[in-house]
C-alpha cells in the first residue's frame, strides 16, 4: 500500500479535513460576531458548503478503513468543495461587477425538510448584502479567499481521490 493510500485510509487525514473546516466555520462566526460583519445569503450558503466538509470529515473519521464510508466521504468532499467554489465565485462576481438587475435574495432558500435558518438562526440567518465586501486581507476579499480555500480543498481531493477509493486487503 502506497504512503498516500495509507494516509487516505487513516483517521489523521479525515481529522485534518474535519478540523480545518471547523476552523473555517469558527472564523466565519468570528467575522460575524467578533468583527460585526453581517453575512449575506451567499455567505450563508458558503457556510453550508463548509458544513458539508465538516460532515465529510466526520463520516471519514468514523471508520476510514471501511470502503463504503470512504466512498460516501470522498463523494461528499468533492461535492462540497466544488459547490463551495461555485458559490464563492458567484459571490465574488456580485461584488466585483455589481448589477442592480442581478442581486442575491434576502432570505435563504433551504429545503423544507432542512430549514437551517430556522433551526440555528445565529449561524444560518443572513443579515447582510451580497454586494458588500467589508473585509479584505492583502487586497483579497473574503469571497476570493474562500475561492482559494475551496480550490485547495478541491486540489487535495483530486490527489487523494484514487488512493482513498482503493480497497485495502482488510477492506470490509
Amino acid at each position: 500500500m502506497s504512503p498516500l493510500q495509507q494516509f487516505s485510509h487513516s483517521r489523521l487525514s479525515w481529522g485534518l479535513l474535519l478540523f480545518s473546516a471547523i476552523g473555517l466555520e469558527l472564523a466565519a462566526l468570528f467575522f460575524q460576531y467578533g468583527m460585526d460583519l453581517a453575512p449575506c445569503v451567499m455567505c450563508i450558503y458558503i457556510r453550508v458548503a463548509v458544513l458539508g466538509l465538516i460532515l465529510t470529515g466526520l463520516v471519514g473519521i468514523l471508520q476510514p478503513k471501511v470502503w463504503f464510508l470512504r466512498l460516501v466521504a470522498i463523494v461528499s468532499w468533492g461535492v462540497s468543495a466544488i459547490w463551495g467554489f461555485k458559490l464563492a465565485y458567484e459571490l465574488n462576481q456580485m461584488q466585483v461587477n455589481p448589477s442592480p438587475f442581478e442581486t442575491c435574495s434576502f432570505y435563504p432558500e433551504f429545503p423544507s425538510f432542512m430549514p437551517l435558518d430556522t433551526w440555528l438562526p445565529s449561524v444560518f440567518s443572513p443579515t447582510g448584502m451580497c454586494s458588500d465586501s467589508p473585509w479584505s486581507w492583502l487586497s483579497v476579499s473574503m469571497a476570493q479567499w474562500m475561492m482559494v480555500g475551496f480550490a485547495v480543498y478541491g486540489l487535495i481531493w483530486l490527489i487523494v481521490l484514487l488512493p482513498a477509493l482503493k480497497p485495502t486487503n482488510k477492506s470490509q
